[in-house]
């Protein structure tokens, strides 16, 4: 017996429509391996008629007042809210993610987000008008952009269109979003939940693979390209973007140091790190992947930490008793597992390593010692469920090997000594450091790196200003 696929469609101008030219490709639950939807390709068609909807859009959506735009912020937020359930689901068959932490820690934080938006949408300050010229008096106005083209990841594909479309939205832009090739059916979901609730052409999703991406980057009609995903990714849309000077908003990869002091509180370090090095199958730009500890404690933290990492579950999203799914995709199976197999002859597993099961993509918690600062498992972004220990021996060759990456997307620093924590926090040269915890976001502060991990902020009133520009008014007081 035959399942019939799921048939996702774009959402274009308040419409559902296939590709123009009909094409399209299978969607994967990463949890069996098995094909359960297809979704559109779109092309160069499909690409311009989205644009053309958000460009229409975009005037009267730009002159509703802050309040409007922050009411239906709030009732999207609610719609979200009420239809939880569906959206959990369909992140899970989406990703592998287990069913009951998709529920409890990552759709409140994204209900969340968008009401904070939604209140952002009135807070929108300048400076004072005056008198800087005799006879003149300047005034500043914030204004949207315009037509945003925002490409999201697979890893958090719900919470990241809404990092992407809800800042937007609140400043009076309109959106194209396009999500992951095999990650679309929850995004497609957002839309059917928005359409009754934001005018026509305001968001639009289309699917699409790496070259849909490109053709939205490259269109003439949008003012702005943001986009969350690989370094190699952000760098073509910087270039793709500066041919007629777009605006850029990147989010890109991690490699967030954890630097481990010997006065830390171990027990709780190991237990926070392995939770914040696994959850989501490290599959997070600011995973707890690479531990620095300091000489005298590293054996015993390393005990400490495979044993964390052996009582750590992998399994299907049903599963009650496990912290992450599967990985993505395939070829993300094969690029952790390529890690493991280029080990050099120094480093030693002291846990995992190896797949999980015969069907889907799953990794097992992995622990890895003895690593040297110039390994390619320390340099590169491995972006599973692989954590990496090295040793150092005092505060400055930490901040060196912290330091030593060409990423700067967030780090951590786990001592008692609040004043090693402050120096430690002012030169780690990453857009967050955490102190004695390792991964908590909140909307109202910002979320953005240095560096290769990109430019601009997410979250926060520094990432909704992302989506505005600045225009000086100067009037004759002569009249």
């Amino acid at each position: 017996m035959t399942t019939e696929l799921r048939r996702l469609r774009n959402y274009i101008g308040g419409e559902f429509k296939d590709a123009a030219d009909g094409r399209t490709t299978e969607v994967v639950n990463p949890a069996t391996g098995e094909v359960y939807a297809t979704a559109p390709l779109s092309g160069q068609a499909d690409v311009d008629a989205a644009m053309a909807a958000a460009a229409a859009a975009f005037p009267g959506w730009r002159d509703t007042t802050p309040a409007e735009r922050q009411k239906a912020l709030l009732k999207i937020a609610d719609a979200f809210e009420a239809r939880a359930d569906e959206l959990v689901a369909a992140e899970s068959e989406n990703t592998g993610k287990p069913l009951g932490l998709t529920a409890s820690e990552e759709l409140p934080p994204m209900v969340d987000q968008i009401r904070f938006f939604a209140g952002a949408a009135r807070m929108l300050e300048g400076r004072s008008a005056g008198e800087y010229m005799d006879g003149m008096t300047s005034i500043i106005r914030r204004e949207p952009v315009g037509v945003c083209a925002q490409v999201a990841p697979w890893n958090y594909p719900m919470m990241m269109a809404v990092w992407k479309f809800a800042p937007a939205i609140a400043a009076g832009n309109t959106v194209v979003l396009k999500p992951s090739d095999t990650t679309p059916a929850s995004t497609v979901l957002m839309a059917e939940i928005i359409d009754s609730i934001l005018p026509k052409g305001v968001f639009n999703v289309i699917c699409g693979d790496r070259e849909t991406g490109k053709a939205m980057v490259e269109h003439p009609v949008p003012a702005m390209a943001s986009i969350t995903g690989s370094v190699r990714a952000g760098m073509q849309v910087a270039e793709s973007a500066s041919k007629d000077v777009k605006r850029v908003h990147l989010e890109l990869g991690g490699k967030a140091p954890v630097v481990v002091f010997e006065d830390a509180d171990l027990a709780k370090a190991v237990e926070d790190i392995a939770v914040a090095g696994y959850f989501n199958a490290g599959q997070d730009c600011t995973a707890a992947t690479r531990v620095l500890v300091h000489e005298s404690i590293h054996d015993e933290f390393v005990a400490a930490l495979a044993k964390a990492a052996a009582d750590t579950k992998t399994g299907r999203p049903d599963d009650e008793d496990v912290l992450y799914g599967p990985l993505n995709n395939p070829n993300q199976l094969k690029q952790v597992a390529g890690f493991i197999e280029r080990l050099p002859a120094h480093a030693k597993v002291e846990a995992g390593g190896h797949q999980v099961g015969e069907k889907g993509y799953f990794y097992a918690p992995t622990v890895v010692s003895g690593l040297k600062q110039d390994d390619e498992i320390i340099q590169n972004e491995v972006f599973g469920p692989v954590i990496t220990v090295q040793s150092f021996t005092d505060e400055a060759q930490a901040l060196e090997y912290a330091n030593g990456v060409e990423f700067a997307l967030a780090s951590s620093v786990w001592t008692k000594d609040h004043g090693r924590a402050m120096r430690m926090s002012k030169n780690l040269d990453f857009g967050c450091v955490w102190i004695n915890t390792h991964i908590p976001l909140v909307a109202e502060m910002p979320h953005g790196g240095y560096k290769k991990s990109g430019y601009g902020k997410d979250l926060s009133a520094y990432g909704f200003e992302d989506y505005t520009r600045i225009k000086h008014v100067m009037t004759s007081l002569g009249g």
